[in-house]
């Protein structure tokens, strides 16, 4: 069972990996270096300890300890309750959901690990923009996409905002770093994937001609939210694909232009 313990002073050295969870850069660089993550949130903590990973400590509100009594009762991490403003002035922020856990990360798989078993996999380039890391997780675990490959500046799957944006779906889908970028398409292709280059550029195929989900192993490339894919990772694909567009509209959120594609990947054109 685990100790609850009552903080009243925010410079509490106990806090620690709740400190200044508002600074971005900071939270970047330490919590991968500490090998940390914090989720926030009832579903999403019971998630992550759900997915096996180990809990290191929690923040709680007063009304929450009841709330959260059975995952205190089985784990031997320290609980400690705080008052919502000396949550917030340790945190940087109001935390709305009352709840915040820090997780110990776990060794990320290689690309070559997760390409063994997996038929429809995700390929991200230069993706930064945290909620849109989530929302992809998100669609891909609802989607049914098997792995998802970063390319070494892509932004972290388990920032906070990532995780609390995919409803702890970046717990569901295994993901792993590329070593180098676009030469480690190259792994991929090797694997026996077709790269597949999402992009509105009118000289792709649409994904109804290209019929990914009569591919044997598929691997679709996404770019950055804007920029798109770059044009080394554009010509690293076998193929380019886009989404038809209606009414003048030249692209879509690369979060919602994912969903609809792997909706094509997985199961082909819906029936409307």
């Amino acid at each position: 069972m685990a100790d609850l313990i009552t903080v009243e002073n925010p410079d509490d050295p106990r806090l620690s990996d709740y400190t200044g969870l508002t600074d971005v850069e900071l939270r970047r660089k330490r919590e991968p270096a500490e090998g940390l993550f914090i989720a926030e949130g009832e579903k999403v903590i019971r998630r992550a300890k759900d997915a096996g990973y180990e809990m290191r400590s929690m923040l709680l509100s007063a009304k929450w300890v009841d709330v959260m009594r059975d995952v205190i009762d089985e784990l031997p991490a320290p609980v400690y309750a705080v008052s919502p403003d000396l949550a917030e002035q340790v945190t940087g922020y109001h935390v709305h959901r009352g709840a915040l856990a820090s997780m110990q990360r776990k060794p990320l798989p290689t690309a070559e690990e997760l390409l063994r078993s997996a038929r429809r996999v995700v390929v991200m380039e230069s993706v930064n923009d945290h909620t849109n890391i989530g929302a992809i997780f998100r669609s891909a675990a609802a989607l049914g996409m098997d792995a998802v490959l970063l390319s070494p500046d892509c932004a972290d799957p388990l920032y906070r905002r990532s995780v609390k944006v995919s409803m702890g779906a970046v717990f569901s889908v295994p993901y792993a770093r590329l070593d180098s970028w676009p030469k480690g398409l190259e792994t991929v292709r090797d694997a026996g994937f077709t790269l597949l280059a999402l992009t509105p550029d009118e000289k792709a195929r649409s994904l109804d001609e290209a019929a990914p989900h009569r591919m044997d192993r598929v691997a679709l490339m996404l770019g950055a939210e804007g920029d798109g894919l770059s044009t080394k990772a554009l010509m690293a694909a076998d193929e380019w694909v886009r989404i038809p567009m209606a009414h003048g509209v030249d692209s879509l959120n690369v979060g919602a232009a994912a969903a609809v594609a792997f909706y094509a990947v997985a199961t082909g054109r819906p029936q409307v």
